[in-house]
């Protein structure tokens, strides 16, 4: 790490860590007065951007300041640990060690880091990707070890566990929260698993989340996942926030369930039951069964953009939409720019949704795995769009994925049923197509908007 890294830092920890002191004591009391404190660590210009948007919450007390608030009933041992984790070492120390490999190595470094410890699964739902791989394929413990300590050296201190149903392993994944203090582990699960015994492990290592997936009230949910599970996921729920724990929801929004998931009730519920986050992912076709139906229509994804960007601006909860989202972060974040996907047999992959490599993590580094053909064309090509709300280079721009793949010589890594590149993309193809026009229109719309603020 670079000098002026490791000053800047090491003031704005110091500084942060000053502040959570300070906050622990009287949050309620305090947290007006703590942007002083901040800006008298943070030399001016050091992330202003964060310090205002602090100051703008604190100053009008919006739902991002009930966010903050919400953040107070935590058990105070997790709360620590995920300020440490998630903000100290994966958002601050992290990105800069990230930035300086990055200029080093000449390719991408990511962010996180998403792996799935098993494809088994005690659930079978209706589009799941994860469902195309099969359930006989895992990453042992000593495996995933390698991969955290090895993306540790890289700046990577936050893995997210994706299946499969991650929490098949509970064992393994609480060991790994016990080798690594000093990282956030977040887990996509559905929420079937958790019970009183797993919550008092999560209580004592302390960093450990869950993201329950939800597809929205019981017949819509219940529809795609199988009978009785939503009121499995609500008593996960209960008990998270009954022993003060954090956890999110991550939902997939389809032609089928968009209405639930959007609206203001469904928003009011996971609230109410503890949730601090919500993930939005939109279908993807991947796989030869996929159900193409499924995907949302330009008017659907249109509506889903304007309702999640609203209840952004009035709920106190944390939304992010995985598609919609793209001019936060500049695009497309696979490839190892902000993230990749380890599956369960090893393979190395750009995205969660785009199931081919050049490389196995059994075989190689992680860092040669970043170097391979398939992260190259990644780091090369990005952003595959210029309109930020189509990024992907799968779903709305199917001719870039087409022509990576083939040239990099990426083979498909579907375990159970391998998916050539041309059927997938040419499944891809009419949707782009249809959501062009609106994409563009909200796009331009989103600029103007962006213009007036300045």
């Amino acid at each position: 790490m670079n000098i002026v890294s490791k000053i800047k830092n090491k003031t704005f920890t110091t500084a942060a860590g000053a502040a959570l002191h300070y906050l622990e004591k009287d949050p309620e009391t305090n947290i007006p007065r703590v942007m002083e404190l901040m800006d008298r660590f943070t030399p001016e210009g050091w992330y202003e951007g964060q310090r205002s948007a602090f100051r703008t919450a604190i100053d009008e007390k919006n739902n991002w300041y009930q966010l903050i608030l919400r953040f107070y009933e935590l058990d105070p041992g997790v709360r620590k640990a995920f300020f440490n984790n998630f903000v100290v070492n994966a958002s601050l120390k992290g990105s800069a060690l990230q930035d300086e490999t990055k200029e080093k190595e000449d390719c991408n470094v990511p962010w996180a880091i998403l792996l799935d410890p098993t494809s088994a699964c005690n659930l079978h739902c209706t589009g799941c990707w994860a469902a195309e791989y099969g359930h006989k394929q895992s990453l042992d413990l000593e495996t995933i070890d390698r991969i955290v300590r090895e993306g540790k050296a890289l700046g990577t201190y936050m893995y997210i566990y994706t299946g499969g149903e991650p929490l098949v392993r509970k064992k393994d994944l609480i060991t790994l929260c016990e080798r690594h203090p000093d990282c956030e582990f977040l887990s996509f699960t559905n929420g079937t698993l958790i019970d009183e015994a797993f919550c008092q492990d999560m209580l004592r290592v302390r960093n450990f989340v869950p993201a329950i997936s939800l597809e929205g009230f019981e017949k819509a949910n219940d529809s795609r996942r199988g009978e009785g599970v939503y009121e499995k996921v609500r008593t996960a729920m209960r008990l998270l926030k009954e022993h003060h724990l954090p956890f999110g929801i991550s939902t997939c929004y389809t032609s089928a369930n968009f209405e639930d998931i959007s609206s203001e009730e469904f928003y009011d519920m996971i609230i109410e039951a503890g949730a601090l986050f919500i993930w939005f992912f939109h279908y993807m076709p991947v796989g030869n069964g996929a159900v193409s139906e499924l995907l949302p229509n330009p008017g659907q994804r249109e509506e889903m953009y304007r309702r999640i960007r609203h209840f952004r601006e009035t709920k106190p909860i944390f939304g992010m939409d995985f598609q919609n989202d793209g001019e936060f972060v500049g695009g497309c974040i696979a490839g190892g720019r902000n993230y990749l996907h380890i599956n369960a047999a090893g393979d190395v992959e750009p995205c969660v949704f785009i199931h081919y490599s050049n490389a196995n993590i059994h075989d190689t580094s992680l860092l040669d795995a970043l170097k391979s053909p398939i992260f190259m064309a990644y780091h090369d090509e990005q952003p595959f769009n210029e309109n930020m709300l189509r990024p992907c280079p799968m779903l709305e721009n199917p001719e870039k994925l087409r022509v990576m793949v083939k040239q990099t010589g990426a083979k498909s890594t579907d375990l159970q049923s391998p998916e050539a590149v041309d059927h997938l993309c040419d499944k891809c193809g009419p949707y782009a197509d249809n959501w062009r026009e609106t994409a563009q229109t909200l796009w331009e719309e989103s600029q103007r908007e962006k213009q007036k603020s300045l």
